[in-house]
């Protein structure tokens, strides 16, 4: 045995190595970032970006095709992405357990329900409204509501990212119901899903 096998660990060494294994084990189990926001990026990006090309403004068309079609992608593509997340959530977080399953179910259910009631209440009021303004009150609300959940999350997790996308989002929504219908459209598609976008590889940035 040599002196230097009985020299003591240095503290700084083994306080980054204490530091570089608990990284590792949270890499382990939180998911990647973008399986939380890309999904619905892409979602946005393609499904608002075909309902602009079908209901552009003053009642244009700069694709032609079905009514009916514009909806349908949007609504497929945010089932797909709610998919991928859901499955993504769950292989990730299978192993958790306690308060942070807790406030992750509850999240969870904030979002079920908003989404649920909101649907209920804008059904009720759309048959009175011209087909733009309709359109136009859906999709507002819908990005809204899911501003401010994302906000909500980033309070609740004290994440910056999931805060100010949030915020973000909240912003875009606004300039594109100043806009009016057919620009909302398009601003949400290209800020609002090319903002989800840059948030998941901010965050898987950071995730390293």
């Amino acid at each position: 045995m040599t002196p230097e096998d009985d020299a003591p660990i240095d503290a700084a060494a083994a306080m980054r190595l204490i530091r570089e294994q608990q990284a590792s084990t949270v890499r382990g189990l939180e998911p990647d970032p973008r399986v939380h926001y890309w999904p619905w990026g892409f979602a946005w990006l393609i499904g608002f970006g075909v309902y602009f090309l079908r209901f552009s403004p003053d009642g244009r068309t700069i694709v032609a095709m079905p009514a009916w079609l514009p909806l349908t992608v949007l609504f497929v593509l945010l089932a797909a992405a709610a998919v991928v997340f859901g499955v993504g959530s769950a292989r990730a977080y299978r192993h958790v357990a306690g308060e942070s399953a807790r406030r992750g179910r509850w999240y969870g259910t904030a979002w079920g329900l908003g989404f649920f009631g909101l649907s209920v209440v804008i059904g009720r009021v759309t048959d009175s409204l011209p087909p733009e303004l309709a359109g136009l009150l859906w999709s507002a609300l819908s990005v809204g509501l899911t501003g401010a959940l994302h906000m909500a999350g980033g309070a609740i997790w004290l994440d910056r990212t999931l805060f100010r996308l949030g915020v973000w989002l909240t912003a875009v929504n606004i300039v594109g119901v100043v806009a009016g219908p057919g620009w909302h459209a398009l601003v949400v598609s290209v800020a609002g899903g090319g903002g989800l976008l840059v948030a998941g590889a901010l965050a898987r940035r950071r995730h390293g």
